[in-house]
């Protein structure tokens, strides 16, 4: 079973997932906590911002570094609706987040199991702790229903 604060918190970050589509982006939705504390949330904005580094995890991660006023963000959670790519899971790495928590998996581009497990690398000096499947069908639906209607 999962923690209800774990659902709250994700909800949080399918509903930034869901603005995300609103600009054309698409809906990824992120979450920084520290227990029940919020300290960043975004959705991606890579279209919005015309940046190819505007994931959802990376601008979270910025906002709580911000809050915190460092770069370690040691016993932060960050919560996401899709598992993160290469350089978002390096960026959590890097930044010491405690745990991962992720909705739906990424077989095409995830690197938090499904094509490579960055963020348990054991020669890196940080891992994390990782929880999937978290609200994974509403994570899943939202993307589904973004590129059904693209195409």
């Amino acid at each position: 079973m999962v923690p209800h604060t774990e659902v709250a918190i994700m909800n949080v970050a399918l509903a930034e997932a869901r603005l995300a589509a609103t600009w054309g982006d698409v809906p990824v939705g992120a979450v920084v906590a520290r227990g029940e504390e919020i300290l960043g949330r975004a959705g991606n904005q890579r279209e919005h911002r015309n940046d190819p580094t505007a994931h959802a995890e990376i601008l979270v991660l910025r906002q709580a570094s911000e809050v915190l006023g460092s770069w370690r963000l040691d016993g932060c959670w960050l919560y996401v609706t899709l598992e993160p790519c290469a350089m978002c899971a390096g960026a959590m790495v890097l930044a010491r987040i405690e745990r991962l928590v992720f909705g739906s998996a990424d077989p095409k581009a995830g690197f938090a199991g499904s094509l490579g497990d960055l963020v348990r690398e054991p020669r890196l000096n940080h891992r994390l702790e990782v929880t999937t499947g978290v609200l994974e069908g509403e994570s899943a639906e939202i993307l589904r229903a973004f590129f059904r209607d693209r195409r």
